[in-house]
């Protein structure tokens, strides 16, 4: 059985479970933008909507968007 993602997660836990997942936070206005750099020397970015509930819909188009797996985000959202 797939875990789903969750529908209202609270903005906090979102931002941590990103934060696990190697990302960290730049700026915090109407949006979020957080950054990852990788191994390769690389940059991640990721931007979501600061709303104090992200929904599921946006959770798997910011995972889609900065190459997080399902399994990677529930996993680590799970532990936070």
């Amino acid at each position: 059985m797939t875990t789903k993602f969750p529908i209202n997660a609270p903005k906090q836990k979102v931002i941590k479970t990103l934060e696990m997942l190697g990302f960290r936070m730049v700026r915090e206005k109407e949006h979020i933008s957080m950054i990852r750099e990788n191994a390769d020397g690389s940059k991640t970015p990721l931007t979501m909507p600061n709303h104090s509930k992200i929904k599921a819909s946006t959770l798997r188009t910011i995972c889609t968007q900065s190459g997080i797996t399902r399994d990677e985000f529930l996993g680590a959202y799970s532990k936070g």
